[in-house]
């Protein structure tokens, strides 16, 4: 498989911020300015969700989004057409950081499979989440992407067995992505009385369990939940807090602002 963007970064030693953000979120012409405001304050790593209209694994925040993204037009033809601007520095500074799509299998398969991975990739998309792919049936799509330069994230969970965790550690092309709770996106409560000890114990059983770095996500919304997930794991992902912190956004100027605010808010004192 040809090195993208992704496996380059992975081997810097250094932990990553890594943000989720819906496009044409609050309004339209949003993506560009916010990718650049993201890029340009810490974020190592971009996640574009590709709205659905039955996502079965987000929270209430990230379904509004993905309504609101839908209503202002986002397909995953126009995701791509987004992603091929940003490469090109048109509409913002060019975006260099890489580019990962999360979205669920039914979209993609309306799409034409082999299509989409090829426009992707031409479009300069670096790498796949996608939460309803099953591992265990993953091994055709996985070959197929990495053809075309595009790495495959699959995803843990707590109550993943070791032997499962081995097997996904095997499977995903450069990192996995660990749900630091079992719930949807932006509703799992990371601080409770007794709960950082089971996601240290958590995070340490993957780290026994996994050759290739791992990120972790759902809940995070701060910097001390960052640090706290950068001390078990090699990467922490923010995703509901993004969008809370830009929905009231009126102009694509104005979510640019309030996404570099907000990223500013999860820096490391000092």
């Amino acid at each position: 498989m040809v090195q993208n963007r992704v496996s380059r970064l992975l081997q810097e030693e250094r932990k990553l911020l890594i943000a989720y953000y819906m496009p044409e979120f609050p309004v339209p012409g949003s993506t560009l300015p916010v990718l650049d405001a993201l890029q340009k304050n810490g974020v190592g790593i971009i996640e574009l969700g590709m709205p659905y209209s039955d996502p079965i694994g987000d929270g209430p925040a990230i379904q509004e989004a993905a309504h609101v993204a839908i209503k202002n037009g986002v397909h995953i033809a126009s995701i791509l057409d987004m992603v091929r601007k940003a490469r090109g520095g048109e509409g913002c500074e060019r975006i260099t950081v890489p580019l990962l799509l999360m979205g669920y299998c039914s979209p993609l398969m309306a799409y034409g499979g082999d299509c989409f991975l090829h426009d992707a990739s031409e479009a300069g998309v670096d790498g796949l989440l996608i939460p309803d792919l099953p591992p265990e049936e993953a091994e055709s799509f996985l070959d197929r992407a990495k053809g075309f330069g595009l790495s495959v994230v699959f995803f843990i969970s707590p109550v993943t067995p070791s032997e499962r965790i081995r097997m996904i550690d095997g499977l995903s092309t450069d990192f996995s992505y660990c749900f630091a709770v079992n719930a949807t996106t932006g509703t799992g409560k990371l601080v409770e009385a007794g709960r950082e000890a089971d996601i240290e114990a958590y995070l340490q059983r993957v780290r026994e369990n996994t050759e290739k770095k791992f990120v972790v996500g759902f809940g995070i919304k701060d910097r001390q939940r960052i640090e706290k997930m950068w001390s078990m794991a090699d990467g922490a992902v923010v995703g509901t807090a993004l969008l809370q912190a830009i929905r009231d956004a009126s102009t694509p100027e104005d979510a640019a602002a309030k996404a570099a605010e907000f990223c500013k808010t999860l820096q490391p004192a000092g």
